[in-house]
């Protein structure tokens, strides 16, 4: 199983982003997690390679054209993405143009080359939970396979196939056509085989011939601790089985995650609104601060303002492929009482009186400040 990253996400942009764009967000993302300016931060240290790679992709046009359609796949050394028939057929045009020809021994090695299955995606959603702490799903696929019938054959039961006449049972055929620089050949498919070098006398009656079918199969798959939005999960071989023998697809599962009412999730860190007192504010307490996985104590000093944000290292969402985790950060929110009892009322009326003063002089200040402010408009 293999986590993808999202190169877009990780420089900041959108997928339809130009190469304008793409080189403004990865300077910006650059310079704010350089290792020399974040001195001993392994986190930044990480993103910053992360960063250069997703720049190096997104750059480079043929790179991210690959990268779009295939995934990190195509940055595997060797990758071939399929989009062109390979150079023979390129150079065999070439020598027909010019009269060069072939023997046709390369068309005949082409008709039952084994071919890779295709990809497929299937998408999943999470509770916040589940992709915090991790768990496993159960997903229905629907993949071609080879016909249970005829085992890939294509044919019925005790019948059999023959070499295609028209093409001699290469699959190919060549065409000619007239060109401002002459007589054009080219090669294509049999349209008698359809480019498969046989003839099936009597296709199988439940694939109709192609020796696939579509079945419905259930697959495990182990999500791991971490995951957030836009993650990808690779299963290899879990795709669409391949032909003539080739290895099959791959499965790749596309991860959304809802939102919970309580914890905010940014990346690896979880943002929690806190209330506390208004005596607790003052006075500074040891308050209950519910974690992902636990309640835990904390200090908060004295003199707390309201929306004063607060760190608890390590309690945050576990980081993928490494360990470790983010942080938690809660901002504290003083909760006033809307109805006072006698005695909480006299108290309070006490405190105004021992307080009043240096609260007075502070309003004096503030609104001398706007002194100006009135005297130019009256």
């Amino acid at each position: 199983m293999i986590i993808l990253r999202d190169f877009y996400e990780i420089l900041g942009v959108d997928k339809h982003a130009s190469e304008q764009e793409i080189k403004k967000a990865y300077r910006r993302a650059a310079k704010k997690h350089h290792p020399d300016l974040n001195p001993g931060d392994e986190k930044s240290e990480t993103f910053f390679k992360e960063i250069n790679l997703a720049y190096e992709v997104l750059s480079d046009e043929t790179k991210r054209r690959n990268y779009d359609l295939y995934g990190e796949d195509s940055l595997k050394e060797g990758f071939q993405s399929g989009g062109f028939g390979g150079f023979g057929d390129i150079f065999g045009d070439i020598f027909d143009i010019f009269g060069g020809g072939f023997s046709g021994n390369y068309s005949s090695s082409r008709a039952n080359v084994p071919r890779q299955g295709e990809d497929i995606r299937a998408d999943v959603t999470l509770e916040f939970k589940e992709a915090i702490f991790g768990t496993e799903k159960e997903i229905t696929v629907r993949r071609q396979e080879e016909c249970e019938q005829c085992h890939g054959e294509g044919t019925e039961p005790g019948t059999s196939k023959h070499k295609c006449g028209n093409c001699n049972g290469t699959g190919q055929v060549r065409e000619a056509s007239q060109s401002p620089f002459g007589r054009v050949v080219r090669v294509v498919p049999c349209s008698s085989c359809h480019g498969t070098g046989e003839i099936i006398e009597e296709p199988c009656n439940h694939c109709h011939g192609s020796g696939r079918q579509i079945f419905s199969r259930k697959v495990k798959v182990n999500i791991p601790a971490g995951v957030d939005n836009k993650s990808i999960i690779s299963l290899r071989g879990e795709g669409h089985h391949g032909e003539n023998g080739g290895i099959p697809g791959d499965l790749y599962i596309y991860i959304s995650v809802k939102e919970d009412s309580i914890f905010q999730r940014r990346g690896t860190d979880i943002l929690l609104e806190m209330p506390i007192s208004y005596v607790d504010a003052v006075l500074g307490a040891e308050i209950q601060v519910p974690t992902l996985e636990s309640i835990k104590k904390f200090q908060i000093p004295p003199g707390t303002q309201g929306g004063e944000l607060f760190k608890m290292e390590g309690e945050g969402v576990p980081y993928l492929q490494r360990k470790g985790r983010g942080d938690l950060y809660f901002r504290t929110e003083i909760i006033v009482p809307k109805k006072v009892n006698g005695k909480q009322r006299e108290l309070l009326e006490e405190l105004r009186n021992e307080s009043g003063h240096p609260v007075k002089e502070e309003r004096k200040g503030f609104f001398n400040r706007f002194k100006d402010w009135f005297e130019d408009i009256s």
